[in-house]
């Protein structure tokens, strides 16, 4: 299977599967394919099984069925693009070396991967949309493609090190990573009201990736254009 990431900004994933090939995705990720791609609806993902693996994918801010897109009778082009300015990127995934990523983190990967929730807690309404803040878990083998939002900036945390980070600037973290989710008093926060700011803390030992846009900065540079029965 071979792959090709083309573009800047609103950046394309494109796959070139062999006969036999799958791809797996979210049902709504897809972009355009050949004709001769297949494809079928499952619940099932690597090591997430049945109805109560896709509840937990559901959880974790996925939907409850996923898409493989198989090559048939010779090869196939299938692409996903991105959904919002930012980065798409390859990453490996291996038995005791999973990664947890924001809760659309995920665009596409091999079908031995498997995707579950991974932190879901209560925030506020201004930073997202009333869902809460939501990580999905990826483990499993073989390689993932993610999507950040805006630039990527990276931090190897040694053992004893930790960043505290806005929620929202959260795209990636090795599952060796510590997170919980802190609060600094004495900061008065529009986005939540009241006094106290939320963020998150992360304690290595292992690797973060940020991201520059967050969801709340992008739904508020849309909003001026929005129909005024949509703005909030």
């Amino acid at each position: 299977m071979r792959h090709e990431i083309s573009g800047t900004t609103l950046p394309v994933l494109t796959f070139t599967l062999a006969p036999g090939e799958t791809v797996l995705a979210e049902t709504d990720r897809l972009s355009w394919m050949t004709s001769n791609v297949a494809m079928r609806t499952t619940t099932a993902t690597g090591g997430s099984t049945g109805f109560f693996g896709a509840i937990g994918r559901a959880l974790g801010g996925g939907g409850l069925f996923m898409t493989e897109f198989t090559a048939e009778g010779g090869e196939a082009l299938v692409a996903f693009a991105a959904t919002v300015p930012g980065s798409i990127f390859e990453m490996q995934v291996a038995p005791g070396r999973g990664y947890l990523i924001h809760r659309h983190g995920f665009l596409a990967g091999a079908p031995t991967l498997s995707i579950g929730v991974g932190v879901q807690q209560s925030l506020g309404a201004g930073v997202f949309g009333g869902d809460g803040f939501i990580l999905q878990h990826l483990t499993g083998e073989g390689s993932a493609f993610i999507e950040l939002g805006g630039e990527i900036v990276s931090y190897t945390l040694q053992p004893g090190q930790d960043l505290l980070v806005h929620p929202g600037h959260v795209g990636m973290f090795e599952d060796s990573v510590a997170f919980e989710i802190t609060t600094v008093r004495g900061v008065k926060n529009m986005l939540f009201g009241g006094d106290g700011l939320f963020l998150a803390r992360l304690a290595g030992p292992g690797t973060v990736w940020l991201q520059s846009l967050t969801p709340s900065k992008l739904a508020h540079a849309l909003q001026p254009y929005l129909p005024a029965g949509e703005r909030r």
